[in-house]
């Protein structure tokens, strides 16, 4: 497809030219318009028919499967289970997404894979792990399936016209667009889906405690969710950090982060620390790797080997100790901080309601959920109420014939045509065409008293349950009343003892991570163009002859140690904070690291100076075009986190020009394009605490006249430069039209 710019109109505006199947001719279209029609479709099919789940706990192709499976009987105890690809190629009537997709789907519903703390799906076979990245799961021809018994309370009264049925895509068959799950199934498993442009992660709670919360919240909607819904229960265990204010605010909002740590114990005899729940958001692999990067990089020097050792039993990796007497809980606070052995689990209740995506917190999402349920019971009751009126209605014109069942048999031997059978009867017993139909159709046999006798005995008993049915569809406590007792029921019947169990912040260690990063003596060099390299002395005495690129010098020189944390700062008014540690060791006789691609700088954003130090001490001084000059502590740049990207590093309102860097006050010269220059002394400035402050003015400018340059002088210079000194500033420079150049602390 070509596209050009449009000529007629004052701003760029890009169109798009297509061609139009059938016609021949090209139709030119805004570039925006073709993206409107396009990809919002697409867009919105991914929110509402794929991507999110819906208020029954599912996305779409999660009912279509579980619906079909229900289709084929694999709910009935005595069903024996299916082949998985039996039950893939029946899905496919349903969701035309292809065979492995469906499956996949399936494997994650199963109670093989377990990701789920109340599987859907019973299964025979491997179907992976979701705690492993490498076990994978067999072909569907190898396993075999049926649904669980908790599936009961999805599909229950499904058939009593609790939910909306629409057509399948080729509109060969209904399939429903909810399940009637009669327990909040949306918050008992976990969901996690992304769309275009939104995404939702649902962590699983405790079906008791969720059953328990509904029920609270029913009677009391003020009710205190956190002293019933004790906090998220994930499949795999682990234990989570119990932090009361981010929980109420998951509770109350739908997002937060909750801390999930491993479960561990230590093995004397064998010298190992066993490790058998992980949090739900990694992998062993993950795990294993990190471990394995953190030891070769000496960060942890007191493991010799680590391996997993999963098996039919379950989940353990196994961590060998150098020695014997390895405090293990010290040993395994560290890898909290420095694995993923502790993660964290990004919270977002984005749950589709009407087919709108809504992020909700648990009070709302019970509610709507509720809701729903009592949708469900009224349609229930009013389908079940309907069907006893019809049988009350028929049950009504037996109670007539049994007064005289000769006078019907006589009526009937009597009509001489089929057809007149029927408004015979209507006419002889005072019955409609329903009743009189039903009572034509009564078989020999069952026209003995007897029969009628047993079963106009029902007519009491249908009028009673039919005024219980109309006295529930009018009185909305009736209706809570029955959705208690159902999740009562499921509560008995399905619960499970918690699997998460919890931590304290008074269980964690408060003493400081101890720096394993071996220390030794290197010397920086940082060149123009933003190459970085750090070399030992011992290498630096081999070969001293620097490698460049053409037309690049080295523009700055440091002799520090390999725990020395830099402080870069770019054109684009931001610093990027490492260490020299992060580097490594290289020689003289090669490139060095190119400083904006390993720190990920900005596009088209380049280094302009960096800064060693190891407690922060001292000041940089920002100069600028303008005359001004910033004078900011460097703790100013020392934060507590490890944040390595520091956005409003100094003032961008006037063009950047030099920055100097002092550890006690130092004499300063200063050069502006007219040719004066000023030396002052840097005590004269009071320092900022805002990084970004504008400074103050250091020296007048003339008119169309800007700052040029500003390094410190050295003690033999300033006998020379005396006479450009200011005794106060802003001062105007003097000429300075002999003054020679200096790279000396510029750039």
């Amino acid at each position: 497809m070509a596209r050009k710019k449009d000529s007629s109109d004052k701003a760029p505006t890009y169109k798009h030219e297509a061609y139009i199947e059938g016609s021949g001719s090209v139709v030119d279209q805004h570039i925006t318009d073709v993206l409107k029609s396009n990809y919002m479709p697409y867009a919105m099919s991914v929110i509402i028919s794929r991507a999110l789940p819906e208020i029954d706990g599912f996305k779409p192709s999660h009912r279509k499967l579980l619906y079909m499976m229900y289709r084929r009987g694999l709910l009935s105890p005595e069903k024996e289970r299916s082949k998985s690809a039996n039950v893939v190629g029946e899905t496919m009537k349903l969701n035309p997404h292809g065979d492995q997709a469906i499956y996949e789907t399936m494997v994650r519903l199963t109670r093989g894979n377990e990701s789920l703390l109340h599987p859907y799906i019973d299964s025979k076979g491997n179907f992976g792990k979701q705690y492993s990245s490498k076990t994978r799961y067999a072909a569907s021809r190898y396993t075999e399936v049926k649904l669980e018994k908790i599936c009961n309370e999805l599909f229950r009264d499904i058939d009593h016209d609790t939910v909306d049925f629409v057509p399948n895509y080729d509109n060969t068959m209904q399939e429903p667009t909810l399940l009637p799950a009669t327990f909040p199934t949306v918050l008992v498993n976990s969901n996690t889906g992304i769309a275009v442009s939104m995404a939702s992660n649902v962590c699983p709670f405790n079906l008791a405690e969720i059953c328990e919360t509904t029920i609270a919240l029913m009677k009391d909607p003020n009710h205190d969710i956190l002293s019933t819904l004790k906090g998220p229960d994930f499949p795999g265990g682990g234990f989570l950090l119990y932090d009361e204010e981010e929980l109420n605010k998951i509770y109350e909002t739908g997002r937060g982060s909750i801390k999930v740590r491993s479960k561990y114990s230590y093995d004397k005899s064998s010298n190992c620390i066993e490790v058998t729940q992980i949090p739900y958001t990694t992998t062993i692999e993950a795990i294993q790797d990190k471990i394995i990067e953190l030891v070769k990089a000496g960060k942890i020097r007191e493991i010799s080997d680590v391996r997993d050792e999963t098996d039919i039993n379950g989940l353990k990796l196994t961590i060998d100790l150098k020695k014997r007497g390895t405090d293990a809980d010290k040993l395994m606070q560290k890898l909290y901080r420095l694995t993923p052995l502790q993660d964290s689990y990004p919270c977002n209740f984005n749950i589709l309601i009407a087919g709108t995506p809504k992020v909700m917190g648990v009070r709302e999402i019970l509610t709507e959920w509720t809701a729903f349920r009592e949708e469900c019971v009224m349609r229930r009751t009013y389908f079940d109420l309907q069907k006893k009126k019809e049988k009350l209605h028929l049950l009504e014109a037996l109670s007539k014939i049994l007064l005289d069942i000769d006078k019907a048999i006589k009526i009937i031997r009597e009509t001489e045509e089929e057809a007149d059978v029927v408004p015979n009867l209507m006419i002889g017993f005072g019955i409609d065409d329903i009743q009189a139909e039903y009572v034509a159709e009564i078989k020999l046999r069952n026209i003995n008293r007897q029969y009628i006798l047993r079963r106009t005995e029902e007519v009491d008993q249908l009028r009673k349950d039919i005024a219980e049915m109309e006295d529930i569809l009018r009185d909305k406590k009736k209706i809570r009343r029955i959705i208690i007792e159902e999740l009562k029921k499921i509560a008995g019947e399905y619960a499970q003892p918690r699997r998460t169990f919890f931590y304290y912040q008074s269980d964690v260690e408060d003493e400081e991570d101890t720096d394993d990063t071996p220390d030794y003596a290197v010397n920086l060099f940082v060149s123009d163009n933003g190459y970085f390299k750090k070399i030992t002395p011992q290498s630096l005495r081999m070969s001293s002859e620097q490698k460049l690129k053409d037309g690049d010098y080295i523009s700055q020189t440091f002799e520090a140690t390999n725990k020395t944390e830099l402080i870069f700062f770019s054109d684009k008014a931001q610093a990027y904070k490492s260490r020299a540690s992060a580097f490594d060791d290289t020689k003289a006789s090669v490139m060095g690291d190119y400083v904006p691609a390993t720190l990920g700088f900005d596009e088209c954003e380049n280094l302009r100076l960096m800064i060693p130090t190891t407690d922060y001490s001292g000041y940089i001084i920002f100069f600028f075009e303008n005359g001004k000059a910033a004078k900011i502590p460097l703790k100013s740049y020392e934060t507590k986190t490890n944040r390595r990207k520091l956005a409003n590093a100094y003032s961008d309102k006037s063009p950047l020009v030099a920055a100097v860097f002092i550890s006690e006050d130092a004499d300063i010269l200063l050069r502006t394009t007219s040719g004066h220059a000023l030396v002052f002394n840097s005590g004269m400035i009071l320092p900022k605490s805002t990084r970004d402050s504008m400074g103050v003015q250091v020296i007048t400018l003339r008119k169309n006249t800007q700052l040029a340059s500003a390094r410190t002088i050295t003690a033999e210079e300033a006998p020379e430069l005396d006479k450009y000194r200011a005794k106060s500033v802003p001062s105007a420079g003097k000429p300075a039209k002999e003054l020679g150049d200096s790279n000396q602390l510029s750039f």
